[in-house]
């Protein structure tokens, strides 16, 4: 039997995730900034828009957040007419936003005075995981909360994981972020030695991908990279966000992260060529800029 859910915020990642809860069966009320956005969803899905998030969570018994930052998350759940001003006894707010750990504590706090659970569960996976239903969902919260929640994550998860206690899910995300970070910065550097040395790279990726330097992003992004196209996937903006709260919490907890503060800095470059949005893989073109002109082209 399907349940009554919410769903606030319905952009790249929000608005899949929101679809294939309509498509199993759940009566699915969304909420978004751009209004136009949500009657487009409903339009496509059924399901109802709603003016704010405080009338997108009333009746609800899970209410699922997917927005850009700290600031965005704390506008539709703590603001004036948020989420938890019209949130039921027992219902679970489930946050998929990228966030720091301390605005999910905050969250968990507000919850609970009204009797409410909360799970932070950023995913990994990027528009064609949650497209596919194919996320990787972090989690962080009480074991009860993440019972509920489980059935309906699994609509659109690969696999989902709790990890411990509030914060878990954020901290998990950023070991995700630091570890993609550093990937892409050696494959960049891999592809660009084997373009400089003459070596056909297509041919030295298709043996080094069979051995230990095999990654997923050596396998989706290489041909990509090679051909120049940056105009897709998770953009170097986000991933910047996402930096900056793995490297603030490091600060707090003692973590060396050298080459992630460096990775972070070659990203802060790659928006200065203009590459605000280009894919997280674009790290390969502010190193061609640099050996074609001495610097970095626009």
């Amino acid at each position: 039997m399907g349940k009554k859910v919410a769903f606030i915020g319905l952009g790249v990642m929000g608005a899949p995730m929101a679809g294939h809860l309509a498509r199993a069966g759940h009566e699915v009320s969304v909420f978004n900034r751009t209004r136009a956005k949500a009657e487009a969803w409903v339009e496509q899905h059924g399901g109802r828009a709603r003016m704010t998030p405080a009338e997108a969570a009333e009746g609800a018994q899970l209410i699922f957040c997917c927005v850009g930052n700290d600031d965005h998350l704390a506008a539709v759940t703590l603001g004036r007419e948020g989420v938890l001003e019209s949130i039921e006894d027992n219902a679970v707010l489930v946050d998929h936003t990228t966030a720091s750990a301390d605005i999910a504590r905050e969250l968990a706090r507000r919850a609970l005075a009204k009797n409410a659970g909360f799970l932070d569960a950023p995913v990994s996976g990027g528009q064609a995981g949650a497209e596919h239903g194919t996320l990787t969902v972090m989690v962080g919260g009480r074991e009860s909360d993440y019972e509920q929640a489980r059935p309906l994550i699994e609509h659109y998860a690969r696999h989902a994981r709790l990890l411990g206690p509030t914060g878990s899910g954020q901290l998990a995300k950023m070991v995700n972020q630091i570890c993609i970070a550093g990937l892409l910065q050696g494959l960049s550097e891999g592809l660009h030695f084997a373009e400089q040395a003459g070596l056909d790279p297509e041919s030295v990726i298709d043996v080094i991908s069979k051995g230990a330097a095999q990654s997923w992003q050596m396998d989706n992004r290489y041909q990509t990279m090679l051909e120049g196209r940056f105009d897709f996937g998770f953009a170097v903006d986000w991933m910047r966000k996402d930096l900056a709260l793995a490297l603030q919490e490091a600060r707090g907890n003692g973590a060396q992260l050298p080459v992630t503060a460096l990775v972070d800095q070659l990203y802060a470059e790659i928006q200065a060529m203009g590459g605000n949005r280009w894919d997280t893989s674009s790290l390969i073109e502010r190193l061609r800029g640099l050996t074609e002109g001495g610097s970095m082209r626009p």
